[in-house]
């Protein structure tokens, strides 16, 4: 990647959701989805959130769109902090960073045909008259491997992995700088999974467009990723190049991950395992490494004290007091 300037860059995100009870509904406590990411993202980088179900990956993924509202934090878009934008500003920043949904049918309106699913954010921004619009509609189809004439149909005349393509398309329409892909080919067959990816690596390549991926398959990961985050509870353990984290994870929970993955070659079989299969509670998290409680490698140290992220020689970061 070229060593250019963050196009994105969080710094210390939070995203907790109250828990209230009681006849007034006052809050008792809180869901800490998302408790002090940071990281940056640069363009045309894919930079992969990947992690245990509940570790926060996808909610960072929403909090950057604004489709959760973040409690804590600073997120600055092309140098500028987004929490001061105004109206007009917020507005061409949501042009310029879309999403991409895990569930191909859901996030498709199936009352809708295809060209009014992909028109609308160019409906929605005013871009371009009519005939320029359906034109538009006519090339993303074709650049994503969708017939024009296929333009007049609904979603559920389509598979699993057209309707993925056809929500690719729409993120496609305003040219944005950023795409959140969130678990984009979980929902699809591992046949058509090996095309989606190929699909964005190519619009990738053409366009330049800059990827923040979510997901829990390390396959998918190494395939697309330029750098890899790894997420505990909240909070990013390990981040660096894909190529040392798959080759030599450093923290533990990175290396259970990693070695947590089916082989079909015995000799990939690791004796590394946790300590405890219990994932601690989001709303209750462990004082000091909150890993200690499943990691082999605790001390005293990581039950007192929370370990940083500090950068490494090898241009990873890694919060871990053992190594």
């Amino acid at each position: 990647m070229p060593d250019t300037a963050p196009l994105l860059s969080v710094d210390d995100l939070e995203v907790h959701f109250p828990i209230r009870a009681g006849v007034l509904r006052r809050q008792v406590g809180a869901v800490k989805a998302v408790d002090g990411v940071s990281f940056t993202l640069k363009r045309g980088e894919t930079l992969s959130l990947v992690g245990e179900s509940g570790c926060g990956k996808s909610t960072t993924g929403l909090a950057l769109m604004g489709l959760v509202q973040p409690t804590g934090g600073k997120v600055r878009f092309d140098g500028r902090e987004i929490a001061g934008f105004r109206r007009k500003e917020l507005r061409d920043y949501r042009k310029r960073m879309q999403i991409v949904f895990q569930d191909p049918f859901s996030s498709l309106n199936p009352r809708q045909k295809v060209r009014d699913i992909i028109r609308a954010p160019l409906d929605i921004h005013g871009i371009g008259t009519k005939e320029e619009r359906e034109a538009a509609v006519a090339d993303l189809m074709a650049r994503v491997g969708l017939r024009p004439d296929q333009a007049d149909n609904y979603p559920h005349q389509f598979s699993g992995g057209q309707r993925q393509r056809i929500g690719i398309a729409r993120a496609l329409a305003l040219k944005p700088d950023i795409i959140v892909a969130d678990e984009p080919v979980s929902a699809l067959d591992v046949s058509v999974q090996a095309q989606i990816l190929n699909l964005l690596a190519d619009l990738q390549r053409d366009l330049g467009v800059a990827y923040l991926a979510v997901s829990h398959d390390l396959g998918v990961v190494e395939y697309i990723s330029h750098r890899v985050a790894v997420m505990y509870l909240g909070r990013i353990v390990e981040i660096g190049p894909k190529e040392r984290i798959f080759s030599a994870p450093q923290h533990p929970y990175t290396e259970l991950l990693m070695r947590s993955a089916p082989s079909h070659d015995p000799r990939h079989r690791h004796s590394f395992s946790a300590t405890s299969d219990d994932i601690p509670s989001a709303t209750k998290r462990p004082s000091g490494c909150a890993f200690h409680t499943r990691c082999p490698l605790a001390t005293d140290l990581c039950r007192r004290v929370d370990p940083q992220l500090t950068a490494r020689d090898d241009g990873r970061e890694l919060a871990c007091h053992h190594r």
